[in-house]
């Protein structure tokens, strides 16, 4: 019995210290102003996303944005642990342009070190969208459970029955110019008559890169693309977009078309051509031509029963000259001088003006 009241002794005196031991704690806090978690140091919070944007198709919505590399005090970050993305969902016929936007609880993403010298990306995908409501999304960024970003920009968009796939698209290549042209979509996927104004987004991809949108929205059925480099491959895919009071829905892009323009422009024609005489042989020289992509020229010879003259030399830039070495024996003959460029083939201007020689 004795050895019982001991053990309840003991055990009084350690719950007594215990609690002892917490008030003190907690009346040390409050003594240090500490009546809430403490907020984090500016040098561990990141700063927020400012570039968060979408893409649609007729699976659903992407989006897009970059990891964050600094703190908002200007500190350079290695890693962010997660990011929270916030959505909300309206009907669209019952949206209030001043009303708050009713951002349920976030959807937790995994994070990842922070490239540095090269921008990082990071996406999240949302597919099962419900028609006829307005969709926002907006992220945080952590770089600790309890250091968390400002909110980024907020992105809107309205989700409605997609239109169909874009078919029949083709890309014609001519000098400096690719033009694209394909058929009017007039159907949803699931095949329904589309009421609604119908646009077009072209994409671009350049040596094997990601395909990104060329320029804005397009009414017709055709684009010129002149922002090209002859003998560069392009590879083009064009997306249906239906235009509604509240925002855009894009479909689903058209196979991808690929075509190289081509240099079919030839340099000026020369002038100033002159042929001079010795005992031997002629000397034929001209003015020079100021084309950025000339190679050279092209020395033509004619006979005056001949209808067409024939090429008896070639000289590169930035020569003006060329000497006949074997003249023909003849009482009168004409040469005439072309310019060509770097194309292959090249492009050759029409003749010069023909110069005639006696002997």
């Amino acid at each position: 019995m004795m050895g019982l009241t001991q053990r309840r002794a003991g055990h009084n005196r350690l719950f007594f210290s215990l609690m002892t031991a917490i008030i003190l704690v907690v009346s040390g806090l409050a003594g240090c102003g500490y009546k809430t978690m403490p907020v984090p140091p500016e040098e561990i919070v990141p700063q927020p996303v400012t570039d968060l944007r979408y893409e649609l198709n007729e699976k659903g919505v992407t989006l897009y944005w970059t990891y964050p590399t600094l703190t908002v005090r200007g500190d350079k970050l290695t890693d962010i642990t997660s990011f929270d993305m916030y959505r909300a969902v309206v009907p669209a016929d019952s949206y209030c342009d001043t009303c708050p936007i009713p951002f349920g609880e976030p959807i937790k993403l995994p994070g990842g070190a922070v490239s540095e010298g090269m921008a990082k990306t990071a996406t999240y995908s949302s597919t099962l969208l419900r028609p006829g409501h307005l969709f926002f999304f907006k992220v945080r960024s952590r770089s600790g459970w309890w250091a968390e970003s400002a909110d980024s920009n907020i992105v809107s968009f309205m989700w409605n029955i997609p239109p169909g796939a874009l078919e029949q698209l083709s890309a014609r290549a001519a000098d400096s110019r690719i033009t694209l042209q394909w058929a009017a979509v007039t159907t949803h996927v699931d095949g329904t008559e589309i009421q609604e104004p119908v646009r077009y987004q072209v994409y671009r991809s350049m040596g094997g890169g990601p395909f990104t949108p060329l320029g804005e929205l397009h009414e017709g059925l055709q684009v010129d693309d002149t922002d090209v480099v002859n003998g560069r491959e392009y590879m083009y895919k064009v997306q249906a977009v239906t235009m509604y009071k509240k925002g855009q829905v894009g479909g689903g892009s058209s196979q991808a078309v690929s075509a190289v323009p081509v240099d079919r422009t030839a340099p000026a024609v020369p002038t100033g051509v002159r042929a001079i005489r010795t005992a031997t042989e002629v000397k034929v020289v001209w003015n020079a031509v100021e084309d950025s992509d000339l190679k050279g020229y092209r020395i033509y010879r004619r006979l005056p029963d001949e209808k067409k003259p024939v090429k008896v030399g070639e000289v590169d830039v930035p020569y003006t000259l060329f000497t006949d070495q074997t003249p023909p024996d003849a009482g009168q003959w004409f040469y005439s001088v072309t310019s060509i460029d770097n194309a292959s083939p090249a492009n050759e201007s029409e003749p010069s003006t023909e110069v005639s020689v006696r002997n």
